[in-house]
């Protein structure tokens, strides 16, 4: 069966129809800003033709309903403020049935935000370390708090992650199904995952409610996302959760572009076909290469430190040859993928990693970056933001309480959370990262003495 893209199917018929655009946005479609922004064409508001998002009748409500179809959902929610607004749904709806909330120390940042501004307590769990990278926590550790804890209303988890790791979902579900708990997953790296056979590792086979990021790995405009629910009961919480996290004035060229990147590759498997195969040979032709375990087959990790070669001089290389990853955390370097991968992309990656690495220039440049072992928490994340703060010198934080998260970004994951104290470990990590949150002018707030 191949779908029909119902959203903007109805945009295009409106091109040249409307030759006097009194309504927003502002460019009218006009000038240079025309000539600049192809898409202006179908860059509209809320007209009788194009629908509402906020109450959906026409070719928004059909798309809707063919994406919760793909997507094994009940309900489906498309989103133009990317998995973020989604986040900040799912705890509205998680709030309704507790104060607190388990949540991983490498959640992303909006989790601890939405957290902080609906006053939810994050019940703070580690998983093991492996390869220098934190894994999901083990299901027995979720078990043991929700037994012990009855104003837990459920877990938040990130799977997959950004290395690929996914977490035990089946596992996780089954626990919190079993306590009446509820399981939502920030999905915002594994939309991909629901064209699997089976769909092997995708959120939606398991979570009440969760969130696909559809930008970060289909064909979709920066942006574009996806709310889903599969609990009856969370029906109306959630619809009000969207009501109030989701802009009144959406784009119209991303939720097109979301719902055509939810079906292009249902509509055409073959390219699905193509990148994995180019994958495939690409992880077959790179002996005494070091990759990171992933399990998402997207996310392409290269280990520098087994072949002693410095990840920061061997990115300099790749972006001289035009190749750009995803980021660099000093160990590895994430090239992320998607099923819209060309093959000579990959091969053109195959090739520069294959003498990148053979540089005998590179060889033993490589330096062990700090990492940041689980914090003792002293104190809650919401005591430490309803107190009086300063800022001091990142420097001079050591053994100081966080008042606020400080981390690197990307992929945007804390390093020290509010209500813990600063570790010298963590303000290594914070001084070495190229780019993070929650440190102005090297200064870090902090709860005052």
């Amino acid at each position: 069966m191949a779908y029909k893209y119902e959203i903007l199917t109805q945009l295009n018929k409106f091109k040249g129809k409307d030759k006097n655009r009194l309504h927003m946005p502002g460019h009218k479609n006009l000038g240079e800003f025309k000539s600049h922004f192809p898409v202006a064409s179908i860059d509209l508001t809320e007209l009788d033709i194009t629908d509402d998002l906020s109450c959906p009748k026409g070719a928004i409500k059909r798309a809707q309903e063919d994406i919760a179809e793909i997507l094994g959902a009940q309900k489906a929610y498309i989103t133009t403020d990317g998995s973020s607004s989604g986040v900040m749904a799912m705890l509205f709806v998680a709030a309704a049935y507790g104060n607190k909330i388990i949540v991983p120390r490498n959640s992303h940042k909006s989790v601890f935000n939405a957290c902080r501004l609906l006053n939810i307590e994050p019940v703070i769990v580690q998983g093991a370390e492996e390869n220098g990278v934190l894994t999901p926590p083990p299901a027995e550790l979720i078990e043991t708090l929700i037994v012990n804890d009855v104003n837990i209303s459920g877990m938040i988890i990130t799977s997959p992650d950004y290395y690929g790791n996914i977490a035990p979902l089946e596992k996780y579900a089954e626990i919190l199904k079993k306590y009446e708990r509820l399981l939502f997953v920030d999905g915002a790296h594994g939309s991909h995952l629901v064209l699997s056979e089976g769909k092997e590792g995708y959120a939606g086979v398991y979570a009440d409610m969760w969130v696909d990021g559809v930008h970060k790995s289909l064909p979709v405009l920066t942006q574009g996302a996806i709310v889903c629910v599969n609990n009856k009961k969370l029906f109306a919480r959630a619809e009000e959760g969207m009501s109030i996290f989701r802009t009144t004035s959406p784009s119209f060229p991303v939720m097109a572009s979301v719902e055509y990147g939810v079906k292009y590759f249902i509509n055409n498997p073959k390219y699905l076909n193509r990148a994995l195969n180019a994958v495939n040979e690409l992880k077959a032709g790179l002996e005494g290469i070091t990759l990171y375990p992933s399990q998402d087959w997207t996310k392409f990790a290269v280990d520098f430190k087994p072949m002693g070669i410095s990840p920061y001089l061997a990115e300099e290389i790749f972006k001289k040859k035009g190749i750009y990853p995803e980021f660099n955390d000093g160990r590895y370097i994430l090239f992320y993928l998607s099923p819209s991968v060309e093959p000579f992309h990959i091969n053109e990656l195959k090739n520069t990693l294959l003498w990148v690495c053979a540089q005998k220039k590179l060889q033993n440049t490589y330096k062990d970056v700090p990492t940041v072992p689980a914090a003792d928490r002293t104190y809650s994340f919401l005591y430490a933001y309803r107190q009086k703060t300063e800022w001091v010198p990142l420097k001079q934080s050591v053994g100081k309480m966080c008042a606020d998260n400080a981390g690197v970004t990307p992929p945007c994951l804390p390093v020290v959370i509010a209500g813990e104290m600063i570790s010298q470990q963590a303000v290594d990590v914070l001084l070495k990262a190229n780019d993070t949150f929650g440190i102005v002018d090297g200064k870090i707030k902090v709860v005052k003495r």
